[in-house]
């Protein structure tokens, strides 16, 4: 409890210094920071005047222990007087219990009020990167993204909980302290007071060797693992043992080691002798009180009791740790103000998508898109997309083409707007995607990508993510046309199958399906194929194409692929360079038009259908030329 939050004089801790990061990235503490960081506890202030109400009862009662010492020996021991004795001692130890029970009562109230705090900054933090853009997620590190919901704000609780109520209480028990002491004898309160700062000074000073000890030591340990993992792995040994290498390896494992060792010693050595000199400095004022106090009794007749400098003694001793902790706290305000500098930080971002405030929710909706003069830059100046303009009229289907990198995704990803355009528009049915109810638009378009995603759960948990209230009939029809009921069926537990972590109990081409069929469970107007059957075996191929096939046929489609059968189903296709569509038209026309689509189709499509010696389809015909345009 009170002055027992901060490091005791065991020796000091390893945080007790800021690392080099830290020092260069120390938050400008401003009273705006200050401001919106106790905004969070407002909700809270009927519980934090409890705690502080409870820290200050705590550590008031805390130290009257140390006062009722002075009547034990005084009127109890001095003056033989066992009735008082008893109950100075039972006094004292009914005080010792209450005071334990309110911490006790603070603990909780302290713990349930930074819970609450947290709680609410998760949620906040969850919604706000919710409502990020597409750019956000692919600008930033996911394991960045994650450390801000976890460990920086599990880390606000810790400062709650420690950091400020620490403050709190070693303020509050000083303040207390040094009045009692003053009240006994304002002479030995001085001379007392006097030598606490002095305590702190081998404090810090063997607070820093350690720090510098542990890290170097922590460096040769780093040293040591680097070496057990580079030689000690299959690959290493194989290196190490075809080079003849197992005696140099061995000398340089025993040489680390041993360093690593003395570091060990002469760290354990300095705690150590530290805690000699600490235990000198401690015993420096109370000997002093005892030698003040004595002085005034003896020679100058101060009316002074043993009781009463046993009392000063037994305060003065109560100041040392949180003086230690105060000063010390520097480290850890710091580290507060940077956690929460770090989350606010994000919180700051700007929300790049988002509603705008008169957002049209047709009544319904066709899905006729169309880019007009669209372009788009990740980052400025570097244009991924360039005066990009096409329609698709509702039940059509284009086909997008082109090398890696030409932007065909990018076009696709801002019809649901996962990005807006920076110049030009697109029109979902005639309305500028930029004034639609982002759910609306969103539960318009259905996308089937290459990297399929499956939640680790069942079929049906990610069939249901699609729609919730989805019939046992409707999930059965929708894995159906995706071409995988078969193999639902053949599985132990059914739908009910486990897909495992992103789906990999699954094949590449099961997994697709299933996305497909959850797509299907969603019905959207516009169905969006990226990639959907690259990088598959061709039976998984042609599993997965026999799915597509008919939703092309009968709803609006945009397709981007590779495979020249998947093209060749599309109304339209659009060939796309370095940003620009260069070239459009039906499959036959663009081969002989001499372009990209004839480079591309010469160098990747033309492997997709090779002609067979017997029995040419009339689709196979038409590809190779060998039939009129008209007669598909």
């Amino acid at each position: 409890m009170a002055g027992g939050r901060g490091p005791g004089p065991g020796g000091p801790m390893r945080g007790a210094f800021l690392t080099e990061e830290e020092k260069a990235s120390q938050p400008k503490v401003t009273p705006a920071l200050l401001k919106r960081i106790f905004s969070y506890l407002l909700p809270y202030k009927k519980q934090l005047f409890l705690v502080l109400l409870c820290i200050a009862v705590s550590s008031f009662m805390s130290l009257m222990p140390s006062i009722l010492t002075g009547k034990i020996i005084d009127e109890g021991l001095i003056r033989r007087d066992l009735r008082a004795l008893i109950f100075y001692i039972v006094l004292s130890l009914a005080v010792t219990f209450l005071a334990n029970l309110i911490g006790v009562a603070e603990s909780y109230i302290n713990t349930w009020m930074a819970q609450h705090i947290t709680y609410d900054m998760r949620n906040q933090m969850y919604a706000h990167l919710q409502k990020m853009s597409q750019r956000f997620f692919t600008s930033n590190n996911q394991g960045d993204i994650v450390t801000r919901m976890t460990s920086d704000i599990d880390g606000v609780q810790m400062v709650i909980t420690n950091t400020f109520t620490s403050i709190l209480s070693n303020v509050i028990t000083l303040i207390i302290a040094a009045i009692a002491m003053f009240q006994k004898n304002w002479i030995l309160a001085l001379v007392g007071i006097v030598i606490v700062p002095l305590f702190t000074l081998p404090t810090r000073s063997a607070g820093r060797a350690r720090w510098s000890l542990t890290n170097e030591s922590q460096a040769a340990h780093d040293e040591i693992n680097g070496i057990l993992n580079e030689t000690l792995s299959v690959s290493g040994q194989l290196l190490v043992k075809l080079f003849g290498k197992e005696q140099k390896e061995y000398d340089r494992y025993k040489e680390i080691n041993h360093r690593m060792i003395r570091l060990n010693i002469r760290e354990s050595m300095a705690g150590r002798w530290f805690r000699v000199v600490l235990t000198t400095f401690t015993s420096i004022g109370p000997m002093l009180i005892y030698l003040t106090g004595g002085i005034l009794m003896i020679r100058y007749g101060y009316d002074l009791t043993v009781g009463d400098i046993t009392v000063l003694v037994a305060l003065l001793g109560k100041m040392y740790m949180p003086v230690n902790s105060l000063l010390n706290i520097q480290v850890e305000w710091i580290r507060s103000m940077s956690l929460f500098s770090r989350i606010f930080n994000y919180f700051d971002i700007p929300v790049e998508i988002e509603n705008a405030p008169d957002a049209v929710i047709p009544d319904t909706a066709d899905g006729n898109v169309e880019f007009c003069h669209v372009s788009f830059a990740y980052e400025e100046p570097n244009r991924i997309l360039k005066d990009i303009s096409f329609r698709l009229d509702a039940g059509k289907s284009i086909a997008i083409v082109g090398p890696s990198g030409s932007g065909k995704s990018t076009i696709i990803n801002l019809i649901p707007r996962l990005y807006d355009v920076s110049e030009g528009s697109v029109t979902f049915d005639g309305i500028d995607v930029r004034k639609l109810d982002l759910s609306f638009l969103r539960s318009q378009v259905g996308v089937v990508s290459q990297e399929t995603y499956l939640f680790n759960g069942s079929i049906r948990e990610n069939l249901l993510y699609a729609k919730p209230d989805a019939t046992e009939e409707e999930m059965v029809e929708a894995l159906k046309k995706a071409n995988i009921y078969e193999f639902v069926q053949k599985q132990e537990k059914g739908i009910d199958t486990q897909v495992g972590n992103r789906g990999l109990k699954l094949s590449g081409g099961e997994k697709q399906r299933i996305s497909i069929a959850r797509i299907l469970l969603k019905d959207p107007t516009i169905f969006i194929f990226d990639e959907a059957t690259s990088a598959l075996d061709s039976i998984s191929e042609q599993k997965i194409q026999d799915a597509i096939d008919p939703i092309i046929r009968s709803r609006t489609s945009i397709l981007i692929a590779h495979r020249l059968s998947t093209i060749l189903a599309a109304d339209e296709i659009l060939v796309v360079r370095d940003g620009r569509i260069v070239e459009r038209g039906q499959h036959k026309d663009l081969v002989q038009a001499g372009g990209v689509y004839q480079e591309l189709y010469e160098t990747q499509f033309s492997r997709a259908i090779v002609p067979q010696e017997e029995g040419v389809s009339e689709l196979e015909q038409y590809i190779w030329g060998t039939q009129p345009a008209d007669e598909p």
